[in-house]
């Protein structure tokens, strides 16, 4: 279901946990951009997050290895768990211990409450990880997730600022870079409807040239993006053309907006 307003604010512990469903997550990461509390949040609960992980790790007994085995030969297996089954119910568990220690629509949890779900999740998470097959553990995330990680490194980062500009034709861009990690977040708000014929692109215009950084989603709702773009080098400046919808190897025409990155 989606969300909206304050009750956006009681996701950021799921959203720590990648335990948010799908729609949900998209609003979030939108969110972030314009919340700096949320956004010194997730970057605090993601490492009180490690520290926890690290102080629940334990070595395991010589003898674990043979027991493992033995237990293998007697015991059938269980069929695999699907990524999303998994999700589900991570997401399920997510919920239920939010609601117990998160008053919904409140901006001011305390940061114990907030603590007390993650650690629940990373015990949960370590006792389910003893039970999966070991091969799990070389699961490869998809592009998409990939590129959630990234958005949410980079809206998380220490040195995260956000800038904004008008396009020349309609609408509001947005960036939220980090320079040390020379990357930038980038999402348009009611950018003009183009003909099917066109479409825009991103580029990255600096002293060495102009770099295309890829064509622009379609619109939903109203919100264009996100995307990711790194390599930003010094005197980069990120640029929005409309090209035909194939997209162009150079710019065909002047950028309708330009934001300058001070890297």
């Amino acid at each position: 279901m989606g969300r909206n307003g304050a009750g956006l604010h009681t996701l950021v512990g799921a959203y720590v946990m990648d335990a948010v469903p799908a729609a949900d997550r998209a609003a979030f990461e939108r969110h972030l951009i314009s919340c700096d509390q949320c956004r010194a949040e997730v970057q605090g609960l993601r490492e009180a997050t490690a520290r926890l992980a690290a102080a629940a790790a334990i070595e395991p007994r010589t003898e674990l290895r043979e027991q493992t085995l033995q237990a293998a030969e007697r015991l059938r297996q269980l069929p695999p768990v699907v990524a999303e089954q998994r999700q589900a119910s991570l997401a399920n568990r997510m919920a239920r211990w939010t609601r117990r220690a998160v008053l919904p629509g409140r901006l001011g949890q305390s940061w114990i409450a907030r603590l007390a779900v993650v650690a629940a999740v990373v015990f949960a998470s370590a006792a389910v990880g003893f039970g999966l097959h070991a091969s799990s553990m070389q699961h490869r995330l998809s592009l998409d997730e990939q590129r959630d990680h990234q958005i949410a490194a980079i809206l998380g980062a220490a040195d995260a600022t956000t800038l904004t500009a008008k396009v020349s034709t309609g609408g509001i861009a947005t960036v939220v870079m980090s320079h040390h990690a020379r990357k930038l977040v980038f999402i348009a708000h009611k950018l003009s409807v183009l003909p099917a014929s066109r479409a825009y692109e991103l580029w990255l215009m600096g002293p060495s040239g102009d770099t295309s950084a890829g064509m622009l989603p379609s619109a939903r709702g109203g919100m264009t993006g996100p995307m990711v773009v790194g390599g930003l080098a010094p005197g980069d400046q990120l640029g929005l053309t409309i090209e035909p919808a194939a997209g162009s190897p150079q710019p065909t025409s002047a950028p309708i907006v330009l934001v300058g990155l001070g890297i």
